[in-house]
């Protein structure tokens, strides 16, 4: 049985995910739980979820903290402040309606690891599910997650006042608590989308530069200093600087990880990463971590004790001093925080962008490809990372063959400092796929 993703378990409603599901999460998790923090998002099939997953947590006798419609983050941070043993967002973060799914947290903040997932899908296939005594329940209890997370995120700013006028797209999500610090510490903020509703009636949930154009002419030919955007769950972050440019994912990471490393630390990113961030970190003596895709190996290598910081292009931002989960509010207010004390359009200036190219190849039996792609550039180039697929660094460019996780294709990047090599490297990426599939 495999149910667990890379970010915990999701599909379409009534075929992946199903009350049934949801039960018997709650009944494995409960095994060993005294008490869970449960929350979601605004998806109307939250609702029913919400109320088998507690009862499956509630009949292994293990008492519920129901934060209601809040942001993933908040869920997860949650965990560690009402000293329980896991929490549960039910959220499909950035996928359409008709999805939903389960990401179970730990105190730290952590999402589960693999070994987490593994013993909670044991369970599930095997029934180990042991109903508390008729008088041994759980209980329940409300809590008001939404205004600690505020606090927190206050309190991590480390500043009392902000005179900045921001947009928040809250993309009819659950992330309105990046509204509540802006407001409360001074900003003039503005809101697009700011009603909860799980149909996403204002944009598709994932806050892409195309499903952002709104937010960005709405910044560029306005007053606004600088615009935010949420997915559903606020676990992600897009911006919009001041002129209306819309901040890839490389870029941000890149004024993150400058913003939270100091020399001599690492910061942690995925694989996919481009050059371009190590370069401009470099500069300032930070070196770069990879890790496989995904938040959960993010946050993972973020635990070392010299990185100081973890983040993913998709919006996924982590800072291991406050929380190991990626915190989109937290992400909202830092670089608004940023952009107050120096412009947004300065700051981009200054981060190198590098011609990428990207393709992808239909294959059959793609594992035994990708097993061959392995063999055949290990025995090719010197420096060679499989975390996830097959890196090869060439010093001045890079390429990436990573099988996709739904589909029968095999993923091809390349990036290099010039346009020229880019193509170069990207054919030879291309041609060692060609080789593994003869």
């Amino acid at each position: 049985m495999t149910l667990f993703g890379t970010s915990g378990i999701r599909g379409p409603v009534g075929e992946t995910v199903t009350a049934e599901l949801a039960l018997s999460v709650g009944r494995a998790l409960g095994v060993d739980c005294s008490r869970v923090v449960v929350g979601r998002d605004p998806r109307a099939s939250g609702e029913f979820l919400q109320s088998a997953l507690v009862a499956g947590l509630r009949e292994s006798g293990t008492d519920v903290v129901d934060v209601g419609v809040a942001a993933t983050p908040t869920v997860a941070r949650s965990v560690g402040w009402r000293d329980a043993d896991a929490g549960v967002s039910i959220t499909a973060s950035h996928n359409p309606p008709e999805d939903n799914g389960l990401k179970l947290w730990q105190p730290s903040g952590q999402a589960f690891d693999s070994e987490g997932q593994a013993r909670i899908e044991e369970r599930i296939e095997s029934g180990a599910f042991e109903p508390a005594a008729w008088d041994g329940a759980g209980s329940t209890e409300t809590w008001d997650a939404r205004s600690r997370h505020a606090d927190a995120i206050r309190a991590e700013l480390d500043r009392e006042s902000m005179d900045s006028h921001v947009i928040v797209d809250v993309g009819n999500g659950a992330g309105g608590v990046t509204v509540d610090v802006l407001q409360s510490i001074g900003s003039h903020v503005e809101t697009l989308n700011a009603q909860p509703d799980g149909a996403f009636p204002g944009r598709p949930s994932e806050p892409t530069a195309e499903n952002c154009t709104s937010l960005s002419t709405l910044v560029g030919e306005g007053e606004a200093d600088i615009g935010i955007a949420h997915d559903g769950d606020a676990d992600r972050m897009r911006a919009v600087a001041g002129d209306g440019t819309y901040l890839t994912g490389d870029v941000t990471l890149a004024l993150f990880a400058r913003a939270a490393a100091e020399p001599g630390q690492r910061v942690a990113v995925p694989v996919d990463t481009s050059l371009a961030v190590a370069d401009y970190l470099a500069e300032i003596d930070v070196g770069v971590e990879y890790t496989p895709v995904g938040d959960v190996y993010v946050a993972e290598a973020a635990e070392a004790p010299d990185v100081a910081f973890g983040g993913e292009p998709s919006g996924a931002w982590i800072w291991p001093a406050h929380t190991l989960c990626p915190d989109g509010p937290l992400a909202a207010c830092t670089i608004a925080a940023l952009d107050a004390d120096r412009p947004l359009e300065a700051r981009i200036a200054e981060v190198p962008t590098y011609p990428i190219r990207r393709d992808s190849v239909e294959v059959e039996a793609k594992g035994t490809v990708m097993d061959r792609v392995r063999e055949q550039v290990l025995e090719e180039y010197d420096d060679v990372t499989t975390l996830d697929g097959v890196r090869v660094d060439l010093g001045d460019a890079w390429f990436l063959l990573r099988a996709s996780g739904t589909q029968s294709l095999v993923r091809v990047t390349a990036e290099a400092r010039e346009d020229a090599r880019a193509d170069e490297v990207l054919a030879t990426a291309r041609e060692c796929l060609a080789v593994a599939r003869e």
